[in-house]
Order: structure tokens, then C-alpha cells, then sequence
């Protein structure tokens, strides 16, 4: 599902169930999730698996993937990726830093946002653009959406930056054809010399889930960045852990 929203030379590796949730961690990984929840375990070691197999595609050794100080995956030099997890699906997209400056990618239940998250995640112009797309087509949870890819934003923003872009920080806009535009309303990190103002990604809904990406090519200059082809309002501690 995954391979259809991302450009070509990123690597994937998704599995549905719990088939990886078992599967051997390395001695690094072992002791950053020693004594966290059983499923939060499972969790960890299957999207690791999943992270394994992608890079493997890619040509790299497999080595442990922790979590940094901040929470977000250390990967190997040379690599650029995200990790995203949701029930019954896990998930990993990765690619080379000399074609990619980064990728966001995120996974969520196709389900309405909970009473409530809405106003947290959306502002009032996002707000009334969902408005307008529900009425085109009532049996896709466009707020979801939305959400999601601001997940995505901000997996590909917070590497890149290292601080926080909170969900008013950047206004997404989303075309029903699957994709959207996420134009920041601070300023962007900085590739190839200059600041990025906007990121694009692309978005599907397959086997009740919602799945969204954003690539950014290694060589993009001022203004968007484009992806080529390409949980609900939660605390600080808890996105980072979105990030796995």
C-alpha cells in the first residue's frame, strides 16, 4: 500500500497483523524498549523488522535502530527514513541521503477524529476546507486525513530542524485525487542552501486505513518540497514516540 504514495528509490516494508511482532531485536534495540508495555514491545520490534528489510533493499547492513535523545529513530549514515505503526499494520520507508533530505510517513485508522481534536489539530480555513470535501464524498474521514498528514510534516520537519512544529505551525491542504500541500507558517529547514516554505505528499485510504507521505528530494531548492510522485492530538512525549 505504501509503495503506491512514495517515489521511486524509497524503499518499503510494511507487514498487516502481528506476522513481525516477534521478531529478534539487536542488542542496542533490546535495551532501549527493556521493561515498556507488552504491546508496546511488539510494536517496536516489528516495525524494526520491517525497518530491517528496507534497508537491506537499499543495500545497507542491518544494525540497530534506537531511538535518539529526542525519541526519533537514529538511522545509519547515509539513510534518511520513518517508521509508523498502527493496529494490525507496521510500517517503514527509507532512503539515501544523496536523493532524499527526508521522509515522513504515518499510518491511522480511517475512522473520525474523536469529539474535541479537531480544533486542536485544524484552523479555521483547514476546518472549512473539510467541510467542502465531506460534502463531495461523505464515506472518506477527511479530518483523519488532515491529520495524518500533518504526522507525516512533522516526521519529516522535526530531523531536518530538530524542534517542535506544533499542528498550527503548518496549514495542509488536501486534493481529493491524493495528495496535499502543507505550506508552513514558520520558517522551514533549510535544503540545498535554501528554506523549504512547503511540503507535498501524497495520501491513500486502503483496508480501512489512512496512509500519507512526504519525500523531499535531496536537491530541493526554496519554495515547496515535492515528493515527486509522491492518534489523535497528542503530548509532546507521546508524538515522539509516533516516530518510533
Amino acid at each position: 500500500m505504501l509503495t503506491t504514495i512514495v517515489p521511486s528509490g524509497v524503499e518499503v516494508a510494511e507487514v498487516l497483523g502481528d506476522r513481525c511482532d516477534h521478531a529478534a531485536l539487536l542488542p542496542g534495540e533490546e535495551a532501549a524498549i527493556r521493561g515498556a508495555a507488552p504491546n508496546r514491545q511488539r510494536e517496536f520490534t516489528a516495525v524494526r523488522a520491517c525497518a530491517r528489510r528496507a534497508l537491506a533493499r537499499a543495500g545497507f547492513q542491518p544494525v540497530p535502530i534506537v531511538p535518539g535523545p529526542s525519541g526519533a529513530p537514529a538511522w545509519p549514515r547515509g539513510v534518511v527514513g520513518s517508521m509508523t505503526h498502527c493496529d494490525a499494520y507496521r510500517a517503514c520507508a527509507i532512503g539515501r541521503a544523496e536523493l532524499f533530505a527526508a521522509i515522513g510517513i504515518d499510518a491511522e485508522p480511517h475512522a473520525a477524529l474523536p469529539a474535541g481534536v479537531l480544533p486542536v489539530v485544524a484552523g479555521e480555513a483547514e476546518r472549512q476546507a473539510l467541510a467542502g470535501l465531506a460534502a463531495q464524498a461523505r464515506g472518506i474521514c477527511w479530518d483523519r486525513i488532515l491529520f495524518s498528514a500533518k504526522e507525516s510534516v512533522f516526521k519529516a520537519w522535526f530531523p531536518a530542524t530538530g524542534r517542535w512544529l506544533g499542528f498550527p505551525g503548518a496549514e495542509v491542504t488536501i486534493d481529493p485525487a491524493g495528495t496535499f500541500a502543507a505550506s508552513l507558517l514558520v520558517p522551514g529547514p533549510v535544503v540545498s542552501g535554501s528554506p523549504l516554505t512547503e511540503y507535498q505528499g501524497r495520501w491513500t485510504v486502503d483496508g480501512g486505513l489512512i496512509l500519507t507521505a512526504v519525500v523531499v528530494p535531496a536537491d530541493a531548492g526554496t519554495g515547496p518540497a515535492s515528493a515527486g510522485a509522491c492518534q489523535l492530538a497528542r503530548s509532546s512525549s507521546s508524538r515522539l514516540t509516533s516516530m518510533k
